[in-house]
């Protein structure tokens, strides 16, 4: 089978591999379609020991499995099943899910992969093959951390700090959570102008910032860290959905000095999925928008340029063309 394999310094070359090893309660999927993530940048920049791609959709290949020929997005935390979170229903948080898709073992730049049983999700015969992977990260995750902060926050204004594919999403399920105000900040001029379109309101620098009910932090930055600290309102709550390797935040008497709430949400729990396609189906004409790329295995390396670059907004490897 022909992988993308990730050398440092962004540089992708596409070599032929063995077909993957189907262990005991694992099965053979052939990709279909594999999103890019603004977290692939890292292996993208520094090279990866194993293939990466974490959003992935393809087909059940293994003729004596009850999902042959199903089509199944692949759930990223090889989770157990059987420690306290697991059995809670927070398969998200798997205490012994040591492996994640796409990062500890072999992901969706590839034309198959192995996954373990408990992490294929069927997909609905009425989601579109090249949509499906956006019910992973760029809905999952920002939906669970919107459902975590709606437990303290239920409606009032909010901001989305990053317009990459997660604050994309968040922007999408804040509005079907019923937040109808919300402002967006992002350095990246396309990006913005995509959250403009589809009805948030660009943050304007004024002489006396607005405060926000709800922040969700999708930059990654210690810049936008910052920001929703000082920009959240009293009881208030902020979000943390994007990544970083470190922190460095000051304490300004803007956050000092008021209460609010911090979550941190990673992934979301299985029990989720269901919900999370009915936020897809309700609004699938403005998903649609943000897929802006399809290309072949051949072509990945400079759609990677792109991304990279701030010029795509939510693409992806493709075999389906």
């Amino acid at each position: 089978m022909r992988v993308a394999k990730f050398n440092p310094e962004g540089n992708i070359s596409i070599v032929t591999a063995e077909m993957p090893v189907i262990e005991n309660n694992e099965v053979l999927l052939r990709v279909s379609a594999c999103s890019l993530c603004g977290s692939d940048l890292r292996p993208w920049r520094n090279g990866w020991p194993v293939t990466p791609g974490h959003e992935i959709v393809g087909v059940v290949e293994s003729k004596n499995h009850p999902l042959y020929k199903a089509r199944c997005l692949a759930y990223i935390p090889v989770w157990c099943g059987k420690c306290d979170e697991c059995l809670a229903g927070h398969t998200n948080l798997c205490r012994n899910a040591s492996e994640l898709i796409g990062w500890q073992r072999a992901g969706g730049y590839a034309e198959f992969l192995a996954v373990p049983e408990q992490c294929l999700l069927p997909v609905p015969q009425d989601i579109p093959t090249h949509l499906a992977p956006l019910l992973l990260d760029t809905i999952g995750t920002a939906a669970h951390g919107i459902r975590l902060a709606k437990k303290i926050v239920s409606e009032g204004k909010a901001l989305v700090l990053g317009a990459g594919p997660i604050g994309l999403g968040g922007i999408l399920v804040l509005q079907d959570s019923g937040f109808s105000d919300i402002c967006v900040f992002d350095p990246n001029p396309l990006r913005l102008e995509f959250a403009e379109s589809l009805g948030a309101h660009a943050l304007v620098a004024d002489k006396k910032p607005a405060l926000y009910d709800l922040v969700l932090e999708c930059s990654g930055r210690d810049s936008g860290r910052q920001m929703a600290l000082e920009m959240v309102k009293p009881n208030g709550a902020v979000v943390q959905l994007g990544e970083a390797d470190s922190w460095k935040i000051e304490e300004t008497k803007a956050i000092r000095r008021k209460d609010f709430y911090y979550i941190r949400s990673f992934y979301f729990p299985i029990n989720e999925y269901e919900d999370n396609i009915q936020i897809l189906r309700r609004n699938k004409s403005k998903f649609e928008t943000m897929v802006d790329a399809q290309v072949s295995l051949d072509q990945l390396s400079e759609l990677f340029v792109e991304f990279a670059a701030g010029s795509r907004i939510k693409p992806q490897l493709n075999f389906q063309e």
